[in-house]
């Protein structure tokens, strides 16, 4: 009996269930963070009906390690919707001063001919309420002149300002969303006031357009927050008020536009492959197909092995092509998988994070031929660019990357990857949630608070035939936060205030460690006594924490510390926390395309699907602003 209940709490986590902490899972950290409150922030519904799936044990040793959860409420998806436009009031920026005078774009008076100013207060324009801001701060001083035109019409900065407009593909954009109808004055109409209205009118949707521009290739097109209840971040506020200013004192308007694009390495990696991507047959390139109904293992034969070289020699990085360079040179299209192309395979999957182990299935045949065409590949960078320009504009010299999609945590320092291991993060049905955050603490040995789920469906019927079964087994029980012996309980009343948790022990559902950044979602990293899912390919099999290969290395790195150190911590057998000596940023992020650390971009499965509700959003934000111009 002993043997059976360990085998089943060694299977599961604690407050990873749909990223919520259970109601009585209250450890030591939570006492330390102070943060009872917010770890219960998530509505839990208890089913005491609701079957709990195990093994021929009966209590869940072969199942995933968090699934016999209370349930709670799931975080969903949203139908996005378009920020709202207001028409833009212009009734401000007639200047007393200089009405019925004109204004050219230098800013003196003058009667050459140039645009009257007080046309603007005709001008129509719809934008979002900071852009109107902006706009009415600008034009509502007299002191400030046109940007954009003159008496000829549109001048050199407004001419530089549609050409970078139309180039906002090239940044991960839609050049629609800023498009601007040139103003239409016939030479044959020498009526000043038609012209003026028109220019005046140019004037005001031009500067809309570009405060859009820089407003969006900041904080993105889509507010992430409104995509899902997974999504969760702190948008970007965007200060509009110098940029026209700026634009117009500028001397090269274009390149002052284009200094709002983000810079970072990861950016312009994701930027230069989609120029690299966009100039190869306009994005149409036919993929490479592999066509395996099998796996394909060492020594086999197959006419698909032709296939895999080609996909390699592509999709492969310089370093693996140079290194394999006689093999490539040597292949003469034979269906032998012979040695040589195990290796390059070999090497091939090790690089993509893949056990490389030689043998090919689905998701080695993925990895090689990109799982996408140019088209698809398109589409991850551009949704790709957006999602980085959610997070912070530099991610720090020393930080944490998880990136959900790749199955992958990754620690940085000086910039550059010092740590990389493999992961195990929530199923799509518990997906991890799309955030940053700071690491704060490691925890060592930590408890493992029991979910009601399990005292009510697995312990609740020994309980009751014997009281005792908990207290020989080691656990310790609290009723109303008060310990008690597990005999004294009323096993046959409500159990809705009592608590039962696991000590630290080495078959502990958590491991020898965690590794918190304290957040609403209950998210953190850790060890797990269940290794086996880190040798598969697919790993969104958890209930939304994310587990570590190699979780003592991780927590060396954030300490600041070595491996040696922690083993220490480790073999006290205490329950103890140790604070990082400085906080280190952490992203939890979700994407399909990024560069590794050669910033060669790897593309990976869109797992929760997630991309195509970032697309919608950006059908949707078009579509609202084309509608409101």
């Amino acid at each position: 009996m002993k043997f059976v209940l360990k085998s089943a709490v060694s299977a599961l986590a604690l407050s990873c269930v749909m990223g919520a902490v259970p109601a009585h899972a209250y450890t030591l950290m939570d006492m330390l963070r102070g943060d009872r409150a917010r770890s219960g922030q998530s509505t839990i519904i208890m089913d005491p009906s609701a079957p709990v799936r195990g093994n021929r044990n009966g209590l869940g040793g072969d199942i995933d390690p968090e699934a016999a959860m209370p349930k709670v409420s799931s975080p969903r998806y949203y139908t996005y919707k378009a920020e709202t436009l207001q028409l833009v009031d212009t009734t401000k920026f007639a200047d007393p001063v200089v009405t019925g005078a004109v204004a050219d774009v230098s800013g003196s008076a003058t009667t050459d001919g140039a645009p009257q100013r007080h046309f603007l207060t005709e001008a129509k324009v719809r934008a979002n309420a900071d852009i109107a801001k902006a706009l009415q701060a600008y034009y509502g001083d007299g002191k400030n002149p046109l940007v954009w035109v003159s008496s000829d019409g549109i001048n050199d900065h407004g001419k530089a300002a549609l050409s970078v407009l139309a180039d906002a593909a090239s940044v991960g954009l839609d050049p629609a969303d800023y498009a601007v109808s040139e103003p239409t004055i016939d030479p044959a109409n020498p009526d000043p006031d038609v012209r003026d209205r028109a220019l005046t009118q140019f004037e005001l949707a031009l500067s809309s357009k570009v405060l859009a521009y820089v407003q969006d290739t900041t904080r993105g097109r889509v507010d992430p927050n409104k995509l899902s209840g997974y999504h969760d971040f702190q948008r970007k506020v965007v200060k509009l008020d110098p940029v026209l200013k700026l634009s117009r004192m500028s001397p090269d308007v274009a390149a002052y536009l284009n200094s709002r694009n983000p810079d970072s390495t990861q950016f312009l990696a994701l930027k230069a492959e989609l120029a690299k991507l966009r100039a190869v047959d306009g994005g149409n390139e036919a993929p490479i197909t592999i066509s395996l109904t099998s796996l394909l293992r060492p020594g086999d034969s197959s006419p698909e092995v032709a296939n895999i070289v080609k996909a390699i020699q592509k999709n492969g990085s310089e370093e693996l092509k140079t290194a394999h360079a006689a093999t490539f040179s040597a292949y003469t299209g034979s269906s032998d998988y012979s040695p040589e192309i195990v290796s390059l395979v070999e090497d091939f999957q090790k690089e993509h994070g893949l056990k490389p182990d030689g043998v090919i299935g689905q998701a080695t045949v993925r990895t090689m031929t990109g799982g996408d065409s140019n088209g698809s590949k398109i589409d991850k960078l551009v949704v790709a660019m957006e999602q980085s320009r959610w997070l912070p504009d530099d991610l720090g010299p020393r930080y944490v990357m998880i990136n959900q999609p790749a199955f992958m945590a990754y620690y940085y320092n000086d910039s550059k990857q010092q740590l990389a291991m493999r992961t195990v993060v929530g199923g799509k049905n518990n997906q991890t949630y799309f955030f940053d955050d700071e690491i704060e603490t490691v925890e060592f040995n930590p408890f493992w608070g029991v979910p009601q789920s399990i005292i009510i469906n697995e312990m609740l019927p020994k309980l009751r035939s014997d009281p005792n079964y908990l207290d020989q087994m080691g656990y310790e029980v609290e009723v109303g936060g008060r310990a008690v012996p597990s005999s004294s309980v009323d096993w046959y009343g409500s159990t809705q205030n009592i608590s039962v948790r696991q000590p630290p022990s080495s078959d502990n559902a958590l491991g020898e460690l965690k590794i918190l950044f304290p957040n609403s979602h209950a998210i953190y990293m850790h060890d797990t006594p269940s290794k086996s899912f880190f040798k598969r390919d697919m790993r969104a099999l958890s209930h939304g924490c994310v587990r570590l290969a190699d979780p003592r290395a991780m927590a060396a790195a954030v300490l600041g510390t070595t491996v040696d150190d922690v083993a220490k911590q480790i073999a006290t057998g205490q329950n103890h926390a140790v604070k990082v000596p400085q906080k280190i940023p952490v992203y939890v992020s979700y994407f399909t395309a990024w560069p590794n650390k050669d910033g060669v971009i790897e593309y990976f499965d869109d797992v929760y699907g997630r991309d195509a509700y970032v697309d919608k959003a950006f059908d949707v934000t078009t579509k609202s602003r084309e509608a409101q111009i």
